[in-house]
């Protein structure tokens, strides 16, 4: 098949839809596929065998300054960064709908003298896809979960009404359902993922398609002759992502009864206020580290360094954090939000599972596997077997195709 594959954030390292990108374009030119990828910045590194067609974001949502360049004083001017401009300064994201458009104009330039058996978007779904539809080529998108959680998460928590118009105005739930119900199939990550999406945007369960993520267990794997941190856990993830849970993780730190340090990994997360607050107020401040920015080899560094990783998020459309540390071996403390039992597996086997929002069960649990530490071996060896078993992107790659096909079918 000849593939183009669509991401409004194309490199690996600003997050989820750059990595997925990466494996499954990789994994559809293994299996013989053509790969074409219309991406936005930050652009990703050269994949072998994929043609990539890169186009324009100003950024005008995080630029506050400096909008006008010299060597191009009037781009601002052009009409979609004069709203993707104006839109930003009214608090609204402007970045996914804007790409949509310019994905258009691109795919029209490109079927002058390419022609493509299916699109396929990543968790985009602006207005422009309404357009593409109009050239007579089977368009479908991978939604990892409605934008909708993060929303709703996000209220749970108090602010001042201005600070609440701006996140109703910040995610644009309007055009993705509107966009999503319009697709000829929607990809998801989980059987949870699916069944929010039919709660959030009234997409039909018979037109998704479950395709679990996959992970590179040859990059995440166990380090040999690393030694183990005495009480010591790993949590991974944007410390100000309020679905994340860190306030019950750092709240349980004061419940336990074995003295535990906790090692956050979040990428050196800006502007970090939500965090400090729940530090502070619990005193907890000399039982934490803050890594920063690391690299892919020391983060798998970590995970064999530590003792336990814990993922207390209050929801999760899949869990890459949590399946990272099964395949490095590391026993998982997970909640049950969204999909995470789904990636970890059967409590006490591979993986502890917790209720959501329990900081006394998360801390139950650390006190479980800090006092059991054969326990906790054979379920970091269960656990990477379960993600070797389970999610590869080889796997991912094959069912994506198998989904193709049938969609290609029905389009016919």
């Amino acid at each position: 098949m000849k593939i183009c594959l669509l991401s409004y954030r194309g490199n690996p390292y600003c997050g989820g839809q750059g990595i997925y990108l990466m494996y499954i374009a990789r994994e559809l030119v293994k299996l013989g596929h053509e790969v074409h990828a219309i991406v936005g910045p930050p652009y990703p590194f050269e994949m072998e065998g994929v043609t990539l067609h890169r186009i324009s974001n100003h950024n005008y949502f995080n630029v506050k300054e400096n909008y006008i360049k010299p060597h191009k004083p009037f781009a601002t001017f052009q009409p979609l960064n004069f709203y993707e401009f104006i839109a930003a300064k009214f608090g609204i994201f402007p970045e996914i709908e804007t790409f949509s458009f310019r994905a258009f104009l691109k795919l029209k330039e490109i079927l002058k003298t390419e022609r493509f058996d299916i699109i396929h978007d990543n968790q985009c779904l602006g207005y422009g896809y309404l357009l593409i539809k109009n050239f007579g080529i089977p368009i479908i998108s991978t939604l990892h979960h409605p934008l909708s959680i993060d929303r709703t998460t996000w209220f749970e928590y108090p602010s001042d009404f201005w600070l609440k118009m701006m996140r109703v105005l910040y995610y644009p739930l309007i055009m993705q359902r509107f966009v999503t119900n319009r697709m000829d199939r929607i990809i998801t990550v989980s059987h949870d993922s699916a069944k929010e999406i039919q709660k959030a945007f009234g997409t039909p369960l018979e037109k998704q398609s479950v395709v679990y993520n996959g992970l590179d267990a040859g990059i995440f794997h166990p380090v040999p002759g690393v030694k183990k941190r005495k009480n010591s856990i790993i949590f991974v993830g944007n410390v100000e992502d309020r679905k994340k849970g860190v306030s019950y993780l750092l709240r349980a730190l004061t419940l336990t009864k074995n003295r535990v340090h906790l090692t956050v990994v979040d990428g050196g997360a800006p502007n970090r206020k939500f965090v400090p607050h729940w530090i502070d107020k619990f005193g907890i401040n000399d039982r934490i580290t803050f890594t920063g920015k690391i690299t892919t080899e020391r983060l798998v560094e970590l995970y064999s360094e530590h003792e336990i990783a814990v993922s207390p998020s209050i929801y999760e459309g899949f869990g890459f954090p949590a399946a990272e540390a099964m395949a490095c071996e590391l026993p998982v403390i997970a909640s049950d939000g969204g999909a995470l039992p789904e990636v970890v597996g059967e409590h006490l086997k591979t993986a502890y599972v917790v209720p959501t929002r329990d900081p006394e069960a998360l801390a139950a649990g650390i006190d479980y596997l800090v006092d059991n530490p054969d326990r906790r071996i054979a379920m970091g060896k269960a656990g990477r077997k379960r993600v070797l078993e389970t999610f590869t992107w080889e796997n991912a790659a094959k069912e994506m195709v198998d989904v193709y096909e049938e969609v290609i079918r029905a389009y016919r």
